[in-house]
């Protein structure tokens, strides 16, 4: 697996963020005038934002996280329901399954009602991969990081080698040990998580559910590398305890000398 290098992790984190903003304006991050597409989710509310430019081959395909009452209540959905419409053989969360499922409304002059989210990009993605030979790259925030991996799986199946890399930020686990299992892209996915961040605990069904793919560990200012979840959480737990007693180190004293101007 190629490590995750500083730009490019900087770069997908930013357009996560932004990907919750109502309107991305796609130039000022090098994206061409006319390279980027919406797809909108069963309200018409702009849920994947497919980006890309003229001089390099990358495709961005950027989800964004639970943004309505609705997709909340989806993450509670933790029974698994089968993917094999998309060409996987294996089943997923329940609650994200019925993200990807859900009717796309049209925010472009040639989307038609009636399509779900997945064949919405499905007709996006074909078009950049056959003529203008992209490849993918897809990334996303919490549900929208676990609805990434599915999509890209999806694409890979359709179109052999189309898929870059896949790099999430706080998802939690969206499949059981079958996805583990049959997950074509674990040597080029990384899953990002900050500290004791819940969410990348979740669904809280250890040994049903399964992460996938190579976890980055932004932790006590360091990155560890597939740091099992049972000693992240135990090291977090433990670093909550101790916290309180480490300020009274002197390298905490000596680190805030910065407080103190130069005479």
């Amino acid at each position: 697996m190629k490590k995750l290098k500083r730009y490019q992790y900087e770069r997908y984190a930013v357009l996560c963020n932004l990907a919750y903003q109502k309107v991305l304006k796609q130039t000022r991050y090098g994206f061409a005038p006319n390279g980027q597409r919406v797809i909108a989710n069963r309200f018409g509310q702009p849920m994947i934002r497919v980006l890309w430019g003229h001089h390099n081959d990358e495709v961005i395909v950027v989800i964004k996280g639970s943004h309505n009452v609705w997709d909340w209540l989806l993450n509670g959905h933790c029974w698994f329901t089968s993917c094999r419409e998309w060409g996987l053989n294996y089943s997923i969360h329940s609650g994200y399954h019925k993200l990807i499922s859900q009717e796309s409304m049209p925010t472009h002059k040639h989307d038609h009602l009636g399509i779900n989210v997945f064949e919405r990009l499905l007709e996006i993605l074909s078009q950049l991969i056959n003529q203008q030979k992209k490849r993918i790259t897809f990334t996303g925030h919490s549900s929208g990081g676990a609805v990434a991996c599915v999509l890209a799986d999806a694409i890979e199946t359709h179109f052999p080698r189309s898929v870059k890399r896949v790099v999430t930020f706080g998802q939690p686990a969206v499949g059981g040990w079958s996805m583990k299992r049959h997950y074509q892209l674990g040597h080029k996915t990384y899953r990002v998580c900050c500290d004791l961040d819940v969410v990348t605990f979740l669904p809280p069904l250890p040994f049903v559910y399964w992460h996938i793919g190579k976890i980055l560990w932004l932790y006590n200012g360091r990155i560890y590398e597939n740091t099992s979840t049972l000693i992240r959480l135990g090291r977090s737990l433990t670093s909550w305890v101790i916290r309180p007693f480490s300020y009274h180190l002197m390298s905490k004293y000596i680190r805030n000398k910065d407080f103190f101007d130069e005479r």
